[in-house]
């Protein structure tokens, strides 16, 4: 009878899903964030190579 009560409670409890969707939820936010920082440094690297090759070099005198 102690075991079924046990099985029960282990059924009832939501610790082990709701751990899961944190960790589901968690790896999108970092897939999200690494794609958002790639986009942002393709972008930028682009734009600092449209100047450098714009501008011309400095000669000193």
């Amino acid at each position: 009878m102690k075991l079924v009560k046990n099985v029960v409670e282990f059924l009832k409890k939501e610790d082990g899903p709701t751990a899961v969707e944190y960790a589901v939820m968690l790896a999108l936010i970092v897939v999200v964030c690494i794609a958002a920082i790639t986009a942002i440094g393709t972008n930028a690297n682009s734009t600092f190579s449209a100047v450098g090759s714009t501008i011309k070099p400095v000669t000193a005198s």
